[in-house]
């Protein structure tokens, strides 16, 4: 078994280790040679990046055959009605095809850390938090599906991915974790 660290990523760092220009990169947060990202955020979204030098961990983290549970914290545009909850829980259909059926619930503002910068405000148009969670991960997924039952996507936290949760680490920080065995992740559900 290889090694495991959780990271919180905070906005704005892209999810990888080479740096791109205008990005800070995970070069710059983890001091750890050969671990690579299992999964990616985009640099618009924060939250817990699990990083491993375990190929068949990596594979069982990201891909959707495995059917790992990601849980989301979403600020949206507006008040999601029962309706648009109820999309989201059935799935609902992208360019790139139907997702599958999501976890999907208004709940009150978590209690994580201030987004840095802060999101634009503005007070003609109310914001709610949503928990979602997904056993698959395309790209922006959860921006997308928001957007689609017409709730874009302000603030975007990954909060858990399996049994591990970014609770305890502030942006930026990292810890390292025993390497479970790859296998014990399939379907893994709270």
């Amino acid at each position: 078994m290889g090694r495991v660290l959780l990271l919180n990523k905070p906005f704005g760092v892209i999810c990888q280790f080479t740096p791109e220009a205008g990005h800070r990169s995970l070069k710059e947060l983890v001091p750890v040679a050969g671990v690579y990202p299992a999964g990616r955020l985009d640099a618009d979204s924060e939250g817990l990046v699990v990083l491993t030098d375990d190929g068949a961990l990596q594979s069982a983290i990201a891909d959707p055959r495995h059917e790992l549970e990601k849980e989301y914290w979403a600020q949206v545009e507006g008040i999601p009605t029962e309706a648009a909850l109820a999309r989201l829980r059935r799935g609902v259909v992208l360019r790139d095809g139907p997702t599958r059926p999501a976890g999907a619930q208004l709940v009150p503002e978590p209690p994580i850390w201030p987004r840095d910068p802060p999101i634009r405000y503005r007070a003609s148009i109310p914001t709610a938090w949503l928990r979602l969670v997904l056993r698959e991960g395309r790209n922006r997924q959860v921006r997308r599906m928001t957007a689609a039952v017409g709730h874009p996507t302000l603030r975007l936290v990954r909060w858990r991915v399996g049994p591990w949760s970014v609770e305890g680490l502030a942006p930026g920080e990292w810890r390292e974790i025993a390497a479970p065995a790859a296998a014990s992740l399939r379907g893994f559900t709270r």
